[in-house]
């Protein structure tokens, strides 16, 4: 199998890595990459104590809020999410066809 390749404006092969998930628990929920993602790839979600999602409106519940990967092919594969992260907390591959 051949891997999915395209190439830069200046001509140079680019090999694009897509997010495949995020360490909840590294994750800060500071919204960094959220911000950066121009492709509706990520969400907020909230979490209660024993690591469960839960609706932001249960705030008595909220533990703590973390990025999940909501739209995984909206992804387009730049990795900008996983520079921005001062947590170290993606993890991204590239596809085979």
């Amino acid at each position: 199998m051949a891997t999915l390749t395209g190439l830069t404006f200046g001509g140079k092969t680019w090999t694009p890595k897509f997010v495949q998930e995020i360490d909840q628990e590294k994750c800060i929920g500071c919204g960094r990459c959220f911000k950066i993602c121009g492709h509706n790839v990520l969400l907020l979600k909230a979490m209660n104590e024993e690591g469960e999602f839960v609706d932001d409106e249960d705030d008595d519940e909220i533990e703590k809020k973390v990025m999940t990967v909501a739209n995984p092919d909206n992804c387009v594969g730049c990795e900008a999410c996983a520079r921005i992260c001062s947590k170290n907390c993606y993890t991204h591959s590239a596809l085979n066809n």
